[in-house]
């Protein structure tokens, strides 16, 4: 059965037992194949059955849980519909047929369409088109534009919470002034009067109600749904606070003082706490804005062989674009007109411009230099680079990192078990020393010290950075996984062709023998006829160099391949096969009977040209050997350098080829590989792999994604080296988008540094828990050499720990950005 995976944006979770309750609750809903929910990036990947489960019903799922999903509203005119039938048609088309739709309806009468959707699954160009197919138009004004709600709902919650902290400093600071003034004795006598209790419940009341109030709607949310969160403890200490206030204010058998002040200042220091957190949080996805802040909104398209800006939403395939100079290109292309030189760099991370010309690629997003383009569009909307490239970053960013399951498994039970040590506490302070306050005091202050956020950021921020870091130099991780599993890493294995060298190789000689062979030309034409029908890199080679010397080639008859070895054919009816040397020896056929044409015998002469590091091709001209045709593919200008940067990471370098023996040791001396596999055919590499897994190594496996795929897939960690536009290549787990070798030892130092980070965080949201909550519980109390404030933890300063705790650990996550990598 064919299952979807979508990446949805979600609003009001408060700590990781948010997502784990969430999850928890879209988990119930039949279809549903694959859940994950990141609480640190604000989103859920949710693989599921679209055959047995509508969005509709996990968007339902996740509000009835007390969250939601950001959406958009959107309302405009459809053309010809003559009966409600028609209506009936548009609104199941875009019900059914555009995934993200959460309801669509029509109205008849005024011939227009009201519809719901989650930007990022769809948008407005996907709902025409639906519209289109079914045979009905629409119009979509410039002003209906897609706008980032996600972002404007991060936002206006950032704004509320800034407004309610605003409203509790505005009443907090003048009453805990108050009551330390009343305290200390910094104020007249007449702070002492009962009235004054009364202006303290004033002042408490809005801090309470009002700044509070989303710790109590929170709490009862998370206690619905079966498990306890963050909110549950706030709501708890606080209220202990504020309502035992309150009884010793009304109930005249109660007497003693009144603790306004610090429910009041308790929950003012974890709203700003939020309210940074939420802030700096924000920074960890500065990738993903980033990267969608490069689309345009519009492009300028030829129509009627008239230039006309439109929104980008209503590019197609196959409209001719046209780019200015220092314009941003809309969509991806290929150039039909013009030159310039593009910038490329929020693609591939390479700091220099591309020259581009005609039949050149472009790609949306990169920066048109100084001359004026004319492209033919190819792919648009979700289809561009683009649009890849933020795909997988979201989806990597929104990925669980395995190290992360013990802090979930922690937080799963850390709320209770919180709550099980402050009443513990509280009944043990009270039951030794008979005093109620100070066992209260206690209590407040472990379940306000508490913080389940830092473990539940401490994973997810620092993968978000370290994922942001790699995708603006051109290293895209697919998920956290691929990230975790890149630091464990002792071996490297890279493909040669088009890794190691540029992939392109070329003939490079020419060796006609007589009599089976008169001429360099003779022998050309029929070794480049048979190869006409090769897909391989060297058939192409030898293809082109005819080409490129105007030789007339003839078709092929009963083309057959031998995968790795060589291809034959009939030429003019002659049996011809054009192929390795040790192919021929296999075949038991003589390849040492030429009478002349070079020095020596055709053996030697073929070690000679594998010496120097080229691929030896012998024509066949029935059973006589009629000539050699040499081919060598140049190292790309980086491979030297970028292998010595493996190798300063204390990693072993192995290359897998199918070349000879001898043409992969010239290489290999050349680049300083450790070792080499030679003579591998493409089915067997990911069988090399394996065997290298078998002894204990942790394997890298480099490759273009494509022939390498298998090996890709069998490797601990696959790296496919793109060309700046294939990003979806699905077998491997790092996409190096800049096609750059030293993109390698760049995406390990990357995930070294990220993984030190999520260390670093999960021991300091431990230790923070660990050390803190038994200190707020009085076990320092014994100890009279220690501080006051520590053998008594007052719950104010419990507050400000816990707020400082989570900013603590994004902000330590924040650093990656700085870090050279």
């Amino acid at each position: 059965m064919t299952h979807r995976t979508i990446t949805l944006p979600i609003t009001g979770m408060t700590c990781s037992n948010c997502a784990l309750s969430v999850e928890r609750n879209v988990k119930k809903l039949s279809g549903i194949k694959k859940l994950t929910v990141n609480f640190a990036s604000e989103q859920a990947i949710i693989d599921f059955h679209p055959k047995q489960l509508h969005i509709k019903e996990i968007v339902g799922k996740i509000k009835g849980a007390g969250y939601n999903v950001p959406r958009i509203k959107k309302e405009f005119p459809v053309t010809g519909m003559t009966c409600a039938n028609c209506a009936a048609n548009i609104e199941r088309a875009v019900n059914k047929k555009v995934p993200g739709v959460l309801e669509a309806s029509v109205n008849f009468a005024t011939e227009r369409l009201s519809v719901e959707f989650i930007p990022g699954l769809s948008n407005l160009d996907d709902i025409a088109e639906a519209i289109k197919n079914a045979g009905y138009g629409v119009i979509l004004a410039d002003d209906l534009a897609e706008e980032d709600v996600e972002k404007v709902a991060r936002d206006k919650d950032i704004r509320e919470q800034t407004r309610k902290f605003t409203v509790g400093l505005l009443f907090s600071l003048p009453l805990f002034l108050l009551s330390m003034g009343r305290d200390f004795g910094l104020i007249g006598a007449w702070s002492h009067s009962p009235w004054v209790n009364w202006i303290f419940l004033a002042l408490a009341t809005p801090v309470q109600f009002y700044t509070g109030w989303d710790y109590y709607t929170g709490g009862i949310k998370s206690l619905k749904n079966g498990s306890a969160n963050m909110d549950v403890l706030v709501a708890m200490g606080s209220s202990v606070a504020y309502f035992y206030s309150v009884a010793v204010l009304v109930l005249p058998m109660m007497d003693g003082h009144v603790y306004f002040e610090t429910s009041a200042v308790i929950i003012t220091l974890i709203k700003l706490g939020k309210m940074m957190e939420s802030r700096t949080k924000g920074k960890t996805g500065g990738a993903i804005r980033k990267l969608i802040g490069l689309r345009p909104r519009s492009a300028t398209i030829i129509e009627n062989g008239v230039e006309k800006e439109v929104p980008l939403t209503i590019v197609k395939v196959g409209d001719m674009v046209v780019v200015r100079p220092g314009e941003k290109i809309p969509v991806d292309g290929t150039v039909m007109e013009g030159s310039s030189s593009v910038d490329e760099s929020m693609l591939t991370g390479e700091p220099l411009p591309v020259d581009k010309t005609v039949n050149d690629f472009v790609v949306g997003g990169t920066v048109n230099g100084e001359g004026r383009l004319k492209f033919r569009a190819t792919r648009v909307g979700k289809e561009t680079a683009l649009a890849q490239i933020i795909r997988l970053v979201q989806e990597a960013q929104g990925s669980k990192a395995p190290v992360q399951d013990m802090a979930d498994r922690v937080a799963a039970v850390f709320v209770p078990s919180v709550i099980g040590i402050a009443v513990i506490t509280f009944v043990l302070w009270w039951s030794l020393t008979g005093e109620f306050v100070p066992a209260m005091i206690r209590l407040v202050a472990v379940l306000l010290i508490a913080c389940p956020c830092a473990l539940g950021l401490a994973t997810p921020t620092a993968i978000m950075a370290g994922t942001g870091k790699g995708a603006e130099k051109g290293i895209l991780f697919k998920n956290s996984e691929a990230l975790e599993k890149a630091t464990r890493l002792n071996t490297i294995v890279l493909d040669k062709t088009g890794t190691i060298t540029m992939g392109k190789p070329s003939v490079s000689g020419i060796y006609p023998l007589k009599p089976a062979c008169e001429t360099d030309m003779h022998l050309l034409r029929i070794a480049a006829s048979v190869e006409k029908g090769s897909e391989h890199p060297v058939g192409k080679a030898v293809v082109m160099e005819a080409v490129k010397r105007s030789v007339d080639l003839v078709e092929p008859e009963d083309f057959k391949a031998s995968s790795g070895f060589g291809v034959q054919a009939r030429i003019d009816g002659e049996l011809i096969r054009v192929g390795k040397p040790k192919w021929f020896s296999e075949m038991g056929i003589d390849t040492d009977n030429a009478e002349e044409g070079i020095t020596g015998s055709p053996a030697s002469r073929i070690r000679q040209l594998q010496a120097e590091g080229k691929t030896v091709m012998i024509v066949m001209r029935g059973n006589k050997m009629c000539g050699l045709i040499a081919v060598s593919d140049l190292l790309k200008p980086e491979s030297k350098s970028a292998i010595q940067q493996l190798h300063d990471l204390k990693l072993g370098v192995f290359m897998l080829t199918g070349d000879n023996i001898g043409t992969a040791q010239t290489i290999a001396s050349e680049v300083n590989i450790d070792e080499i596999f030679a003579e591998v055919h493409p089915e067997e590499k990911s069988v090399k792999i394996k065997e290298l897994q078998d002894i204990g190594k942790k394997v890298g496996m480099v490759g273009d994604g494509i022939n390498d795929a298998p090996a890709l897939a069998q490797a601990d960690v696959g790296f496919a080296i793109g060309t700046g536009t294939d990003v979806a290549i699905e077998t491997a787990g790092v996409i190096l988008s800049s096609g750059n070798l030293t993109g390698i030892s760049t995406a390990i130092r990357i995930s070294q540094k990220t993984m030190s980070t999520v260390k670093q965080n999960l021991f300091f949201a431990f230790f923070y828990n660990l050390v803190l909550i038994p200190v707020a519980a009085g076990v320092l109390a014994p100890f009279e050499f220690f501080p006051v404030f520590l053998r008594q933890l007052h719950p104010i300063l419990a507050a400000l720990a816990m707020a400082c705790s989570s900013i603590s650990v994004v902000t330590n996550s924040l650093r990656l950005y700085n870090k050279r990598m």
